[in-house]
C-alpha cells in the first residue's frame, strides 16, 4: 500500500479551486489519480479548460475529463461575478494546453476507482453534481471510495444566500445524495474557509516566491471575495485538512439539505441531537488554526518545483 494518499479532484475553477489544484500535484504526500470538472464557477467548458492549463502548467500527466454541464434539477447559475468570465483572470497561462479524456467525469471516475487496489479520498470543490450521478449509475464504487472530502455547506450563514453556501446551493439535489450515501464526508465549509483568510501579508509573500506564485498571486489579485483582512481561499481548506487534520476541528452530526423555496441549499445540521435519535452522517468543520493555514499555503508554494 502507498504511503501517499490517493485522490480524486472533482472542481469547476476557480481560483481558489486553481491554488487547491496547484498545491495538490505539487505535494509529495498526495497520488492525484484524476481531475473531474463541472459546472460551477463558470460553465463546465471553462472549468475544463482552466484544469487543462493546470496540469499543463506543472507539467503533470494526471488526466483531466469533463463532467456536469448543469446541476441534477435546478437551473445552473455561475459564480462569473466572483471569478471573472474565464473563472482563472489575471494570468497569461500558455496555449497547448491539450484536452480532457475520451471519457465523461463519472466514467473516468468509476474507472480509476474499480482499478485501484485501494480506496480512493474524493474531493470536490465545486457542486457535487458528478459526485452523486456516480454514487446513483455506479453504487458499486461505493466500496472503493475511503471517503469524501468535500469544500461546502455552512453551519451558521450562507455566501450565495443568508443560509447557502454556493457549491451546495449550486446543486442541493446532488448535495443530499452526497451526505446521504454512507459514504464517510467531511464538510468543509464557511465556518472554517472565512476565518483562515490568507491575509494580505501572505498574499505579498506568494507573488515572489517563484513563477507558480506568480500565478497564484495574479489569480488571488482577481478574485472577487474577501477584503482588508485576507481573501478566502475556501477550496485550499480541503487540502490543508487531508494532510493537517489536527489543525481542523470537525464535529459529527447529521446535516440536512433544503432543496427548494428561498432557503435552497441551506444546509441544517442537527446540533441538538434532536432528530435522528443520535445519528450522523457528515463530520462537519467548525474551527481552524489560521496561522498554521497561511504558513501551509506560503510553505507548499514556495516548494513547488517552478
Amino acid at each position: 500500500m502507498s504511503d501517499k494518499i490517493k485522490i480524486i479532484i472533482d472542481t469547476d475553477p476557480g481560483i481558489d479551486d486553481a491554488a487547491a489544484i496547484s498545491i495538490a500535484l505539487t505535494r509529495p504526500e498526495l497520488d492525484v489519480q484524476l481531475i473531474t470538472t463541472v459546472a460551477g464557477n463558470v460553465a463546465v467548458d471553462k472549468t475544463t479548460i482552466n484544469a487543462l492549463k493546470l496540469t499543463r502548467f506543472f507539467n503533470s500527466d494526471v488526466p483531466v475529463a469533463a463532467g456536469a454541464n448543469s446541476p441534477l434539477i435546478k437551473p445552473f447559475e455561475d459564480a462569473a461575478r466572483i471569478h471573472g468570465e474565464s473563472g482563472m483572470p489575471g494570468y497569461d497561462f500558455p496555449e497547448g494546453y491539450g484536452e480532457a479524456i475520451n471519457k465523461t467525469a463519472v466514467e473516468a471516475m468509476y474507472d480509476v476507482l474499480m482499478a485501484s487496489a485501494e480506496p480512493i479520498t474524493l474531493v470536490p470543490l465545486g457542486a457535487y453534481t458528478n459526485i452523486a450521478l456516480l454514487l446513483r449509475e455506479h453504487p458499486d464504487a461505493v466500496a472503493k471510495i475511503d471517503r469524501i472530502v468535500a469544500m461546502g455547506g455552512a453551519l451558521k450563514g450562507g455566501n450565495m444566500t443568508s443560509g447557502a453556501e454556493f457549491n451546495v446551493f449550486t446543486d442541493p439535489h446532488a448535495a443530499e445524495m452526497v451526505y446521504k450515501s454512507g459514504v464517510p464526508v467531511v464538510m468543509i465549509g464557511l465556518d472554517i474557509t472565512l476565518k483562515a483568510l490568507l491575509s494580505t501579508e501572505s498574499i505579498e509573500t506568494i507573488k515572489g516566491l517563484n513563477e507558480s506564485g506568480k500565478m497564484l498571486h495574479a489569480l488571488i489579485t482577481h478574485y472577487g471575495d474577501g477584503g482588508a483582512e485576507g481573501v478566502p481561499m475556501h477550496d485550499v481548506n480541503t487540502i490543508f485538512y487531508l494532510l493537517h487534520p489536527e489543525a481542523i476541528q470537525t464535529k459529527d452530526l447529521w446535516v440536512d439539505v433544503v432543496t427548494e423555496g428561498p432557503a435552497n441549499g441551506t444546509t441544517i445540521a442537527d446540533v441538538r441531537g434532536a432528530y435522528h435519535d443520535g445519528k450522523t452522517n457528515v463530520a462537519v468543520s467548525y474551527d481552524i488554526d489560521t496561522a498554521a493555514f497561511n504558513k501551509f499555503m506560503i510553505d507548499s508554494i514556495a516548494a513547488m518545483p517552478r
